[in-house]
């Protein structure tokens, strides 16, 4: 399980900053037309991140989430990932998110996360763009390493399974690694029940290999989907990984 209607990330919100989010219309070159929700920073910093959700596309985890990072100065975008499969956001409790999941194709993944990041770059001037992803989304989030055209400073990916075939077509991370050719920040739970450690030691083992820069972070005790309120006893990871993801944001901002 990853995130459900009453999830919210674990951080604490600043009031008072400016930052200010909506929904918006996408429309990506193969004709899609989806649905995101765009939260800017009240000041233009020229970083931004795109903001994959889990399976279950966008809901007000990843809203929140997106806020979160405008509030700290980065203007975030979250997608919905099935504009091409079904009617847009919010959707009931009985769609169903396994069967449009496999209909989400890597193809049709890139195309909309180009559209996002043309939305950045165009409207928010960002020069350093990022992306996070949690579960489904975190696979997606590694493997953008690999497309050049998006030229991404970064890519971070939450529990993201690192191997092996997955519910739609993307290949598998560990696989693509000598694709990758920006760095990588990955997050995983040490009690994660759906990602086993020898998946996390082979996409480590990978990533070494063809000299990929990056960051594997293991919390110890933490379950799958730990960044999460719900999550009460997970806090220090929760808050331990907030900190890894903003300490890697600053530095591959500042190499540049």
């Amino acid at each position: 399980m990853c995130s459900d209607p009453d999830s919210r990330p674990p951080i604490t919100p600043l009031p008072g900053t400016g930052a200010a989010g909506r929904h918006v219309r996408l429309l990506s070159a193969d004709g899609n037309a989806f649905t995101a929700y765009r939260a800017d920073a009240a000041t233009r910093t020229r970083v931004g991140i795109i903001v994959l959700p889990d399976y279950h596309g966008l809901t007000p985890f990843y809203e929140a989430l997106a806020l979160r990072f405008a509030e700290v100065g980065v203007d975030a975008i979250t997608l919905d990932y099935y504009g091409r499969t079904a009617a847009p956001p919010p959707r009931g409790d009985d769609f169903d998110h396994v069967a449009h999941s496999r209909m989400a194709s890597w193809a049709g993944l890139q195309a909309d996360v180009h559209a996002a990041a043309h939305m950045l770059r165009s409207e928010r001037d960002v020069e350093h763009l990022f992306s996070i992803g949690f579960c489904f989304g975190g696979r997606t989030s590694f493997l953008l390493s690999t497309v050049p055209e998006l030229a991404m400073d970064g890519v971070i990916g939450f529990y993201g399974w690192p191997v092996g075939p997955f519910a739609n077509d993307s290949p598998a991370p560990a696989e693509m690694t000598d694709a990758m050719r920006a760095p990588v920040l990955a997050v995983f739970g040490g009690a994660d029940d759906k990602i086993d450690p020898a998946a996390v030691s082979a996409f480590e083992t990978s990533l070494q290999r063809s000299a990929v820069e990056h960051q594997v972070r293991v919390h110890e005790g933490a379950p799958h989907s730990f960044f999460d309120r719900r999550y009460s006893g997970h806090e220090a990871a929760a808050h331990d990984a907030w900190a890894e993801v903003r300490a890697f944001i600053a530095a591959h901002v500042a190499s540049d």
